[in-house]
């Protein structure tokens, strides 16, 4: 095999991650759209409905690390595989279920499972197989978050309009494995020599890593506090995106136009920050977009009207978008490719915590007050926390020196 069908190779794996992506966290994040619909059909709490998202996450989180671990043990094809039938399995039995209790296991506990599955063992293999555009190829696996609210979520939206919820779910359980089951057979291992050209290539560290060693370090904690505060911050404003704006008098199908407006400039965040990583450098990229995110957050709070939602965003989506492949990247830099699937999946476990937070949280703040103000606020507070905490991460050159001291102490 030649280094250019190897090279074009890798962007069939990211086109394929990109597919995963989309489709693992669009179905999820479609509670966005089915919460309302689902409350007022149900008799079910804003917060008993939004509890199935912080489960999602939570679940999500520690099924993730075990994901990317075995990934790196197994190979990524088989995780993908059996994180794709239980994401169709959650949703159908999600679509059956009589008992709050019912829908929140199925939705929030098999649903979380099966997300985890794709995003750390994906981004990972898209970091091994592609070494020259390494931060674009990410961000292009990444951006298929982007493409799920102008894709999945405004399909859910037509099929409760059309039929009612349970219909709905049980159609993009049983769309999501025709689509995935097949796509899981285009994944491959990538060649050895690639990835040690795509190390040697992306500067990485010339000691090898162990995963338990990777865990203990200052790099290793700054990038899961920062993915968990920046996941913290944007997860109730997004989740709760729909809702707010149907508060605020907008129609129903035209707020899930604004949710999608917000996906599909995520997307085109992916990609531009994306290129901007791999010429100025993944950390200054995502403490700018960090910021940005922070400042939009607090903008929520004297937004009403529907032009407005729009201007924000595309903003909003641009930044919360943009930044989340860029720890992937960082991960890839730091610890190279061996153990990024396991080191990366840890970092996810903590971005999945923060992520579940938001739902949670935004669904007692609306059944307490029942308005959203002090969701803004707090997460507004919270994305500030995720810049400082962003900037006190170490340049690229300063875990060279640790790594090696930790290998002459080895040997």
């Amino acid at each position: 095999m030649t280094k250019t069908s190897r090279f074009d190779y890798g962007w069939v794996i990211v086109a394929a991650g990109a597919l995963m992506t989309c489709v693992g966290f669009g179905t999820m994040l479609s509670l966005a759209v089915f919460l309302q619909p689902i409350s007022k059909a149900m008799g079910w709490s804003t917060a008993g409905v939004s509890a199935a998202a912080t489960l999602d996450f939570l679940f999500m989180g520690v099924a993730a690390f075990a994901w990317g671990t075995l990934s790196d043990k197994y190979g990524t094809r088989i995780v993908v595989l059996a994180g794709s039938v239980l994401l169709g399995l959650g949703l159908v039995t999600a679509s059956q279920a009589q008992e709050l209790w019912q829908f929140q296991a199925s939705f929030g506990v098999l649903i979380g499972i099966a997300a985890g599955s794709f995003y750390a063992p994906m981004m990972a293999l898209a970091s091994a197989w592609i070494d020259k555009h390494r931060s674009l190829a990410v961000a292009l696996v990444s951006a298929g978050m982007g493409v799920a609210p102008v894709t999945v979520a405004p399909t859910a939206s037509m099929l409760i309009t059309a039929y009612d919820w349970r219909t709905a779910m049980l159609v993009i359980g049983i769309a999501a494995w025709a689509l995935l089951i097949p796509a899981c057979f285009l994944i491959r291992r990538p060649p050895q020599s690639a990835g040690t050209a795509a190390a040697s290539a992306g500067g990485t560290p010339e000691i090898e890593w162990t995963a338990s060693q990777a865990l203990k370090t200052p790099q290793f904690i700054t990038l899961a506090l920062a993915h968990f505060a920046c996941c913290a911050a944007h997860s109730g404003p997004i989740f709760h995106m729909v809702s707010y704006a149907m508060v605020c008098g907008i129609a129903p199908l035209t707020a899930v136009t604004v949710y999608s407006v917000a996906g599909f400039s995520g997307l085109g965040g992916r990609l531009m920050l994306g290129a901007l990583a791999d010429r100025l450098g993944a950390k200054p990229v995502l403490v700018s977009g960090l910021f940005v995110q922070a400042l939009c957050i607090a903008t929520y709070l004297a937004v009403f009207r529907l032009g407005e939602f729009y201007a924000l965003s595309v903003v909003f989506g641009l930044a919360y978008g943009g930044v989340m492949p860029l720890y992937a990247v960082l991960v890839r830099e730091f610890f190279g490719a061996k153990i990024m699937g396991t080191v990366f999946g840890a970092v996810s476990a903590f971005a999945s915590l923060g992520m579940a937070l938001g739902p949670w949280a935004g669904g007692l703040v609306f059944d307490t007050f029942h308005q959203y103000t002090w969701l803004h606020a707090g997460s507004f507070a919270i994305g500030l926390a995720a810049v400082a905490v962003a900037l006190s991460f170490p340049s690229k050159r300063k875990p060279a020196q640790p790594s090696l001291d930790l290998g002459r102490a080895a040997a």
